[in-house]
């Protein structure tokens, strides 16, 4: 199954939210794998009660790191400016 991470809490851990069976995980971020940063797609693997994360998944990051480069471009091209008057 796929996590991604969803961001680094003030106590040194990470939250990697699992969307398929709607869990949070949250781990010790020296218990990551190396290089992992904010929006970050895990395989996770589920082993007894608890999960593993066995490896970054690179190709669903840059996927998804593309697909949201991709609608903010196509955001800010319909952007016309503010409809509020300055004075």
């Amino acid at each position: 199954m796929i996590g991604i991470l969803d961001r680094f809490t003030d106590n040194n851990k990470a939250v990697i939210l699992i969307e398929e069976i709607k869990e949070e995980l949250i781990v010790s971020i020296s218990d990551l794998p190396k290089g992992s940063k904010e929006n970050t797609h895990f395989q996770i693997e589920k082993v007894g009660a608890g999960f593993r994360i066995n490896s970054i998944d690179h190709t669903k990051t840059r996927q998804e790191a593309q697909k949201t480069s991709d609608l903010m471009k196509k955001l800010r091209a319909k952007s016309t400016g503010s409809k509020l008057k300055r004075k």
